[in-house]
């Protein structure tokens, strides 16, 4: 191994902890609360249209907030919009905690999803810089790795709490753990930017997003639709499941166990998947992933019982487990020096407008027709996305000479 990889590595285990720990700590939070949100709601008062309603404004928070986060993070640094984030987050499961009324949780879950917007801007942002090029696609794995295990494990440490002080200790449990994220982000090592970046012609002239969105269209209207089409599939699959185990007519005990096993197969792959597309290049798992998916869902409705019903969903998991970090991956590529908080803003705008709209879609279309045709369709725009990122990634493919321009204070 080279000087150079041997730095690089150096540089990743140097900032392991309190680069990857936030995040950890933050799915806990956000898991632990996940599945109370729609039983608080109901317990507040709301009917069971609004309850659904109120557990999309995490969605709309995040969405909202993509292009706010990446000027603040742009203006006061990554390390400082991760610690601004978790204390948003924490007031805001506070607020959820002791809402008087609907109105004032409903406030509280927005915030909660602004709050995550900025978080997962900053520590994409965060990576993208400290991390050489080389070893980009293992760290972003790694970081949306860590962030499903805490998603996993918060609705179990939520259940503990539940058990002592009610629905609202589903909040003080979220609190808590985004509270230590915050801590431990304090201890994240600033960025300083190199001599040319600090005193080039274009250091006071701050990209704004419009002239982003002018420079990159090409890419944007490129691999980031293949970027909205993946995020559309993979928010899908999270309701396809279930609802295709009801119409099996399986019990709430069994979904939940097919549900948990294809969750556990996608934690397991995100190491080894950020290591090829290091290695190889990000088609190699990119394609894959939305192939298997695809393919996934497309069978998916051929299902007869738990059985077949278990496999497809394995598929799903291992699909989507091998495609952590893929979005990121691809932001960090294509994102320019000047200007890659706003670049990453945009292009987390896109994401989320994909997770919106996969569910949408996948309701609108069980409405109108069936189920089956619902899940056949999301399987078509997986297959569609593969052949996306197969056609357009290899054509822009990223300069490394765009690798991050600053490096981990000593």
């Amino acid at each position: 191994m080279s000087e150079k990889d041997n730095a690089g590595q150096l540089n990743l285990r140097k900032i392991a902890i309190p680069a990857f720990g936030p995040s950890l700590l933050f799915g806990l939070g956000e898991g632990a609360i996940l599945p109370v949100i729609a039983l608080s709601s109901r317990s507040l008062g709301a009917s069971v249209a609004a309850a659904a309603l109120i557990v999309t404004l995490l969605g709309i928070g995040s969405l909202l907030c993509n292009i706010p986060a990446s000027l603040l993070t742009a203006k006061y640094g990554e390390r400082r919009a991760i610690i601004v984030a978790a204390a948003l987050s924490m007031t805001a499961m506070v607020c959820c905690a002791e809402a008087p009324n609907i109105w004032v949780f409903s406030a509280g879950i927005l915030m909660i999803g602004a709050a995550s917007a900025v978080f997962n801007l900053a520590r994409q942002s965060y990576l993208t810089e400290a991390v050489p090029v080389q070893f980009r696609a293992r760290a972003m794995s790694t970081l949306g790795g860590v962030m499903r295990i805490g998603v996993f494990a918060g609705p179990f440490a939520g259940a503990l709490a539940i058990g002592m002080l009610g629905l609202s200790g589903a909040y003080w449990v979220g609190a808590a753990a985004v509270l230590a994220a915050g801590a431990v982000a304090w201890t994240l090592p600033d960025l300083v930017h190199t001599v040319a970046e600090r005193t080039g012609p274009a250091a006071a002239r701050p990209a704004g997003v419009r002239s982003l969105l002018v420079s990159h269209r090409r890419v944007l209207l490129t691999v980031g639709l293949g970027v909205l089409l993946v995020s559309a599939v993979r928010a899908s699959r999270q309701a396809v499941i279930p609802l295709w185990a009801e119409h099996l007519g399986l019990d709430a005990a069994t979904t939940s166990l097919v549900y948990g096993l294809s969750g556990a197969i996608d934690m397991l792959v995100f190491y080894p998947a950020g290591k090829v597309m290091d290695r190889k290049g990000r088609t190699w798992v990119a394609v894959p992933s939305m192939s298997l998916m695809g393919v996934a869902l497309l069978l998916m409705p051929l299902t007869v019982g738990v059985g077949s019903l278990l496999l497809v969903s394995l598929l799903i998991g291992f699909g989507n487990g091998i495609g952590s970090g893929m979005i990121m991956t691809l932001g960090a590529d294509y994102s320019p020096s000047r200007g890659r908080a706003q670049f990453l803003g945009i292009w987390r705008f896109l994401s989320d407008v994909g997770s919106s709209g996969g569910p949408a879609l996948l309701a609108g279309l069980t409405a109108i027709a069936a189920l089956a045709v619902g899940i056949a369709a999301t399987g078509v725009l997986g297959m569609v996305a593969a052949a996306a990122l197969w056609y357009w990634i290899p054509r822009n493919a990223p300069d490394a000479g765009s690798a991050a321009q600053r490096q981990i204070r000593p």
